[in-house]
């Protein structure tokens, strides 16, 4: 084994000045110091006279050697200090033989710094005084302290030891709720807990706090508090603290260990409140090795659950009893109340974790369980300690002792065959059926179990210099993102371009006829004052003069130089044209297309400058980037993959900086399995922005479905350091870790994550009650009937009334978006051709691969969003259901049964309405309908006026074939106070319902209110339609053109404007409309059939005859 020194290194102690010294007989006393470490003297300083300022110049030198191995070793360097006693030299009187002295105070240093690799170091430490010394009264001002040096001549532990080596801080607080035979009277008792860590290689050190004041309930323990050393017969009351040390307490919630849930709370307050408690506040500190270090690790790795031993041992000899037929020892009798709390040391297996707090429950000490629990064999105190003479050692029967192990009690020696015999027999006992005849009883402990029925737990902490597992820093994950995916640069502002040419041309134009004006003003002003009309011959005349002056002038010329700049930019910028044509021919052609254009924008710039009261400006139509997304999502729900390929795309193409927009490509590539482009649309958005939460995370999903892990782990470690806040990177970090088979590192995500989740909800508690008093309101509306619950079938909402002139007041408006998004729309997952002859015949659901696409601004994307957005009552969200909508969200289905799964065995989880509506979403998506009704069926049972239950129940039976069924359980939807979390595809498919069956007003009024929330070619062509057939052909043929401003190659909707222009006589339209239809394929031969009946009976339309 490696050492870190040599043995006989000495360690120099120099007590260089005091300062504001005072004697008890005078303000110049005669004073002395003592050195101690380790219980042993290390020496007196001369005698030396306080000065009247209170200084005193001791210089006085005094070491200790250091070894490693046997007394002075490292441990003892770093739980113990350097006591430093001043005592104050009485004068002599008459007849005294001998000097009397007095202590006046003492004062500790802590040796630490030599354990970080420091060879020397200066400390001003306090002089604590002792109980009646002069030195408690010092004006206030005055700080008594001694001037100290310590020094070694090379350092004690080397460069791999410093690097590879660790520091462990044990701090017991208290132990809570206590047994009630605990008393504060009777025989005096030393309440001790212990503990074992491996220090030096395959060494074990044991630690033990002693001597625990039992306190009665009343008032809590103050913080912060000072900690103290574990040394006994400290004499100055303040030098027990040690510096720069306390205990902080905190947050139960935030704690590592147990009854830290939120329902503990109540417990906690009354146990540190009311109940008896027996307090410690001591640290202790054990130094690790590399080798121990690597042990330790493996230790906890392996058996999770470290020992904490408490007793109760009477602190005056007791009298012994008979022995019984088992003969346990003289000592067994010593031990009393015996108990243990298992810590759970894997947390500081976790990245970046250096402490653990927390709360452990006491359980009695029974062999069976703590085997089982902890691997340990021996117990610190009945076996272990009873080997050692631990029950004899100076301190644990006498108060006055001090609690310093002698060495025999720190080295580790084989068990007696008596107890090794008895602790075989227990353990075999415990797993054993029958009790073998002759065997050993069972090691019985009543007294430990009163810990059990009083509710005690200790209150302890763990701290370590350096983390076991080191976490990797922000900048390193940044860089390797960056080094993966390198930032995009932004896009320089371009001087040139098409559009900047012929705007540059327009002003050239508006200059140059500006100038013209002026000129003409010059010459024929006088004429146009009079008031006179000019006739055309005299115009025609101003006209030829004007010409011949400018052509004079030179300013004609100067006006053409003037223009060629701008219309050389046109031809490059405009026309792409920068090489010399191949031919005559090409020349003369680009030359007239190129003068017609210069020609019409001339005109258009002078139009615009004088422009003419009777012109009537068309409306330019323009869709919005929102309304995009709804378009590509209405075309892949249908399978139309090309049209809403086409849609995604002109989102990039009218802005490719938007991160948003690639995302939900992203998606959209999902959706059609095609991983490589999705993860070439996530990999540009987060160039885009590298600190986005969604692109990070997207990008490990796609890494994981790739077998990239490496590149996962990173993606989502960034995540979380970037946004340590939030709940779902967490969760899917420790998803990944579950891959990985990491149990540790994913129970350190979870833990972290309902952390985050805790957090959150409870700083926006105050949100949450808001939302719950108007959820409250409408719950109490449904029960006093003020919501119809099921219409029947022949109660249907209105709408917007009969009149259908309020068509009119859609088509003038804009639309405006309301609570109807993307994301609110996503339960219609399933495709559908929503023309009324092909809804009988066609399938509407996705294939199992191919699961639905939603948008990335809102985390509720289907009928799987909570319900509490819609006031209806649920309980809290968990992690699980959390990440479930992020990955319903963005199409990673085959991560949710993953989740779910963890959902179902969360303690704060399990079956819920959301759970039972997402698996009844993922079965929709299988074609697994008989699942699918299985699940609808108990979130309905869950939830009966949930909308979203109802909604999905309406898909269920819409795609299954039975559009009665649909129909009640879209009505029912409707019929509800609150919206279910989309409505757009409800108002669809209920809409075509309508019209299959022929209730054409009610289609009507279904379709304008989808109309009203979320506008598309689809619901406008329902509105279409519903006219048509109730032969109200002017608000036909708005709502019809309404959807071909929106999509124009929709060929149902060119039918249908033929069928109007048909009716209402417009030869012209009919056959332009027509052609568009055939051109388009209209794939519905039943209403291409009507057409052409309509076109035989008014004799036109078909220009083909």
């Amino acid at each position: 084994m490696e050492t870190s020194a040599a043995a006989g290194k000495p360690v120099q102690i120099t007590v260089m000045d005091g300062y504001d010294l005072k004697g008890t007989k005078g303000d110049t006393p005669v004073t002395f110091v003592r050195a101690e470490f380790n219980s042993v003297l290390l020496g007196d300083s001369s005698k030396v006279t306080v000065s009247s300022e209170g200084t005193a110049k001791y210089n006085f030198a005094s070491s200790f050697d250091f070894t490693s191995e046997g007394t002075n070793t490292l441990d003892d360097l770093a739980h113990k200090p350097v006591f430093l006693t001043v005592f104050e030299v009485l004068p002599k009187e008459k007849k005294q033989k001998e000097e009397k002295t007095v202590i006046l105070g003492q004062a500790v240093v802590d040796l630490l710094p030599l354990l970080e690799g420091e060879c020397t170091f200066e400390i001003m430490t306090p002089l604590h005084p002792i109980i009646g010394s002069p030195l408690e009264n010092l004006r206030p001002e005055a700080k008594c302290c001694l001037e100290v040096t310590v020094s070694v001549s090379e350092a004690l532990l080397t460069t791999a030891q410093i690097l590879g080596g660790n520091l462990v801080k044990v701090t017991l607080e208290a132990a809570y709720s206590v047994p009630e035979i605990f008393g504060t009277t009777g025989p005096l008792q030393n309440y001790m807990v212990g503990l074992q860590l491996p220090s030096i290689g395959e060494k074990d050190c044991p630690i033990f706090f002693k001597n625990g004041t039992l306190k009665l309930g009343g008032e809590k323990e103050y913080v912060p508090r000072p900690k103290k050393w574990p040394i006994a017969n400290i004499l100055a009351p303040g030098a027990q603290y040690i510096p720069d040390s306390f205990i902080t307490g905190g947050p139960f919630v935030e704690e590592d260990g147990e009854l830290n849930c939120p329902e503990d709370k109540d417990f906690r307050n009354q146990a540190e409140t009311l109940k008896k408690r027996i307090v410690w506040d001591l640290e202790s500190r054990c130094y690790l090795d590399p080798s121990a270090v690597a042990n330790f690790q493996k230790r906890i790795a392996d058996c999770r659950f470290w020992p904490v031993e408490i007793i109760r041992v009477p602190v005056a000899p007791v009298s012994k009893g008979k022995s019984t037929k088992v003969d346990k020892g003289d000592d067994d009798g010593q031990v009393c109340f015996h108990g243990v709390a298992y810590v759970n040391m894997v947390p500081l297996l976790y990245p970046g974790v250096k402490r653990i707090r927390g709360a452990f429950r006491v359980y009695p000490y029974l062999d069976g369980p703590v085997y089982e629990k902890t691997k340990c064999l021996f117990s610190l105190f009945r076996d272990v300690g009873h080997q050692n003479k631990l029950g004899n050692v100076p301190g644990i029967n006498s108060p006055l002792a001090k609690p310093i192990l002698t060495k025999t009690v720190k080295e580790e020696k084989p068990p007696r065959e008596k107890d090794t015999v008895r602790k075989s027999s227990s353990i075999k006992s415990q797993s054993s059926d029958n009790p073998l005849e002759g065997e050993v009883p069972l090691y019985q402990n009543p007294e430990g179990q009163q810990y059990l029925e009083a509710g005690t737990y200790l209150l302890l902490e763990i701290e370590l210099e350096k983390a076991l597992v080191p976490k990797r820093l922000p900048e390193e994950l940044a860089s390797r993102v960056k080094e993966m995916i390198p930032p995009r640069p932004a896009l320089i502002r371009r001087t040139g371009g098409a559009q900047k040419a012929v705007d540059d041309y327009h002003a050239q134009i508006r200059n140059i006829a500006t100038a013209i004006l002026e000129e003409y003003h010059k010459m024929f002003g006088k004429e146009l004052t009079t008031g006179k009309d000019l006739d055309n011959q005299t115009l025609e005349n101003h006209k030829c003069q004007l010409n011949y002056e400018l052509n004079c002038s030179g300013k004609y010329f100067a006006f053409k130089e003037q223009l060629k700049h701008a219309v050389v930019k046109i031809v490059r910028e405009k026309y792409l044209k920068t090489t010399a044509f191949e031919n005559q021919e090409e020349l003369q052609a680009f030359i007239s297309e190129l003068y017609i254009f210069l020609v019409d924008q001339m005109h258009v710039t002078l139009n615009q400058s004088k422009p003419d009261e009777t012109q009537t400006t068309a409306v330019a139509t323009s869709t919005t980037s929102e309304q995009l997304r709804l378009f590509a999502y209405e075309a892949q729900v249908n399978e139309d993959f090309p049209l809403a390929t086409v849609y995604y795309e002109e989102r990039l193409v009218r802005d490719n900086q938007n991160l948003e927009h690639w995302l939900d490509y992203g998606s959209f590539c999902l959706l059609t399995n095609d991983i490589l482009k999705a993860q070439e649309c996530f990999r540009k958005a987060l160039s885009l922005n590298q600190t986005n939460i969604d692109s990070l995370l997207l990008c490990g999903l796609v890494a994981i479905m790739m077998e990239h892990y490496e590149e996962a782990e990173i993606f989502f470690e960034d995540a979380t350091c970037l946004e340590p806040a939030n709940a779902v990177a967490w969760t899917l970090l420790g998803l990944f870790y579950e891959i990985q088979n990491n149990d540790i590192r994913m129970e350190m995500a979870f833990h972290e994550a309902a952390k985050q989740l805790h957090a959150r909800l409870a700083k926006e508690k105050s949100i949450v009650e808001t939302v719950d008093v108007e959820g409250k309101l409408e719950s109490s509306l449904t029960a006093l009937g003020a919501v119809t619950a099921s219409p029947s079938k022949g109660n249907v909402p209105q709408g917007l009334g009969d009149d259908i002139s309020t068509l009119d007041e859609f088509l003038e408006e804009p639309s405006k978006p309301q609570s109807e998004t993307v994301e609110q729309q996503k339960l219609a997952l399933l495709p559908q051709d929503l023309s009324p002859t092909d809804r009988n015949s066609k399938s509407f659901c996705l294939s199992k691969e191919i699961p639905k696409t939603v948008s990335k601004s809102q985390i509720s994307s289907s009928a799987l969003a909570s319900s509490a957005l819609h006031g209806v009552s649920q309980r809290p969200s968990t992690i699980f259901m959390e990440t479930t909508r992020f990955l319903m969200k963005v199409d990673a289905v085959q991560y949710v049964h993953r989740v779910l799964a963890h959902e179902l065995l969360y303690p704060q989880g399990g079956p819920s309405c959301e759970y039972y509506l997402v698996l009844a979403q993922t079965h929709l998506l299988e074609k697994d309908f008989a699942k699918a009704e299985e699940y609808l069926h108990a979130a309905s049972q869950m939830d009966y006026l949930n909308p979203n239950v109802w909604g999905l129940k309406g898909h269920f039976f819409y795609l299954s074939g039975n559009h009665a069924e649909a129909k009640e359980c879209y009505e029912r939807t409707l019929s509800f106070v609150v919206d279910a979390a989309e409505m757009h595809f409800i108002y669809l498919r209920l809409g075509s319902i309508y019209l299959e069956e022929g209730e054409y007003e009610k289609a009507k009024n279904t379709y304008l209110l989808a109309c009203k929330k979320s506008p598309s070619c689809l619901t406008w062509l329902g509105v279409g339609i519903a006219c048509y057939r109730l032969e109200e052909l002017t608000e036909a043929e708005d709502a019809l053109s309404e959807a071909n401003a929106m999509n124009n190659y929709n060929a149902e909707v060119w039918a249908y404007l033929t069928l109007v222009c048909l009716k209402a006589g417009r030869q012209l339209e009919a056959e332009q409309s027509y052609k568009y239809t055939l051109k388009l394929k209209l794939k519905d031969e039943a209403l291409l059939k009507e057409i052409h009946m309509v076109q035989a009976t008014v004799g036109f339309g078909d220009p083909s005859f």
